[in-house]
């Protein structure tokens, strides 16, 4: 399927299609990294036990963890390599083309725009459970998220991010604090208190649903670092994107790794595996074992609200930012990268918030439709992973201003761990998974009929690929 030559629409195209430049320092990159994943710290993993117990989930989230620090260190060469808005769109339209370029971005943002739509509910659900105002989950609550939200999004792009970073440092020493005080009734003793199935095979006390329980954990392994691979989505807002997003990217891997450390054994150890697997906040119940309400648990339920508005707040961000990059070069419609006076992408901004809230009013499943993010989420790891390959192989001479540790044989590592991945989420909700393909499938529809003859060569992630194929020219030659 070969796309048509790209098209040069006017030369104001790009002034009209401009971000702020500068604005995001490595500290904030990095905060937002951890905004991206904070709020899967106080809710989601738990469910994770119930699928593999505690060895099955603790071997899940540490191959999870080797997947996404593989993915980082090859994303950080690769943001280096090309600091665009476009992220993994644009690295893997160099490596693997127009169509490989667009099925990338296309699942990183079935990813971020379904997210928010889920933690708009979780939000409600906690505003409910915390008395906030006498409201009740439902649509006004979502409607409130989105609107509030989105509108410090369209004021402007520090802004936004010095917002993220003071709720996401809430949220994260709430976690340190709940640390400490469910560190004092861990017992060892409650880890393994699922009792095993003897009819999965290799089951026992720390396996009690056997092997096979270790790959139906994977997803929810993957709560603890989901999302984190959005930084190199601030790139063209970043300053010196080259040296703070390959410092961000691994800064934050660290503290989250830290975090899930902690967080998995504190709860656990406190409350017993077999209390927490089908809880909803599963930190709050970890502090109160007989169900009576501590100062503690009141301030970590607090709390648990800040992540999800840290999470929620940052991921319409990257949303807004694959969406107007892939609107930018032609693959989606271009009116969608228009920016405002503020240089917000605010059609960007409100188009996918308008999908998310109709989708959280109209189904209420958040559940369901993290599900669906998780699925786009792998098939976006395996494509950068790949693309990561890809250019190693085809271009060993590009200039790499940072160069990820162990080359192709990290992002190797990063490619089969995503694709087990992928695999493991029709194990654990195959409809969600079913209904991400639907979605795919369709976009790919849009792609092959449409917008492959309408691609903009003005566009960073164009020019970077047409760069590439001229030299490729010139060595033929």
């Amino acid at each position: 399927m070969s796309p048509s030559p790209s098209r040069h629409p006017g030369d104001d195209y790009l002034q009209r299609r401009a971000l702020r430049r500068g604005s995001a320092g490595w500290l904030l990159l990095t905060g937002l990294g951890v905004a991206y994943v904070v709020s899967g710290d106080f809710s989601g993993w738990n469910t994770g036990l119930a699928k593999g117990g505690f060895g099955g989930l603790a071997i899940a989230t540490l191959l999870m963890g080797v997947m996404y620090a593989c993915l980082v260190f090859a994303l950080a060469e690769l943001s280096a390599i090309l600091p665009t808005a476009g992220g993994g769109y644009g690295f893997a339209r160099r490596a693997l083309g127009p169509l490989g370029g667009f099925l990338t971005g296309t699942a990183i943002l079935i990813e971020y725009i379904l997210a928010p739509a889920a933690i708009s509910i979780f939000i409600g659900d906690y505003v409910e459970s915390l008395g906030l105002f006498g409201l009740e989950s439902g649509w006004p609550v979502y409607l409130a998220c989105f609107a509030v939200f989105i509108g410090i999004h369209l004021w402007g792009v520090g802004e936004a991010l010095r917002f993220s970073l003071v709720v996401t440092v809430i949220a994260v020493a709430a976690l340190l604090v709940f640390a400490v005080g469910a560190f004092t009734e861990f017992d060892a003793g409650r880890l393994n208190d699922i009792p095993a199935d003897p009819d999965a095979f290799g089951s026992g006390s720390w396996l009690p649903y056997g092997l096979l329980g270790i790959w139906a954990a994977f997803p929810f392994g993957m709560w603890f670092f989901l999302g984190v691979e959005g930084v190199p989505l601030a790139a063209e807002e970043a300053k010196d994107p080259v040296r703070s997003l390959p410092r961000a990217l691994a800064v934050s891997l660290g503290i989250l790794a830290l975090l899930a450390l902690i967080t998995f054994l504190a709860a656990t150890g406190a409350a017993g595996s077999a209390a927490l697997k089908d809880v909803g906040d599963p930190l709050v119940q970890a502090l109160q074992p007989d169900g009576e309400p501590t100062a503690l648990s009141r301030i970590v339920n607090y709390a648990g609200l800040a992540g999800l508005v840290a999470s929620f707040f940052s991921l319409i961000y990257a949303g807004s930012r694959q969406l107007f990059a892939l609107s930018r070069a032609g693959y989606l419609p271009r009116f969608l990268s228009l920016t405002s006076s503020r240089r917000s992408p605010y059609l960007g901004l409100l188009i996918p918030g308008a999908i998310g809230f109709a989708l959280a009013a109209s189904t209420g499943d958040g559940p369901r439709m993290l599900n669906i993010a998780v699925f786009g989420a792998t098939i976006s790891y395996a494509l950068m992973a790949l693309s990561h390959l890809v250019l190693r192989r085809r271009e060993p001479g590009l200039h790499r201003p940072y160069r990820t540790p162990g080359g192709a044989a990290t992002s190797a590592v990063a490619l089969v761990l995503a694709l087990a991945a992928l695999v493991a989420t029709f194990l654990v909700d195959r409809q969600a998974a079913l209904i991400a393909l639907a979605v795919y499938a369709v976009a790919i529809v849009y792609f092959a009929t449409y917008s492959r003859f309408r691609l903009v060569a003005q566009a960073p992630e164009e020019e970077f690929a047409a760069l590439a194929a001229a030299e490729a020219e010139l060595e033929r030659k």
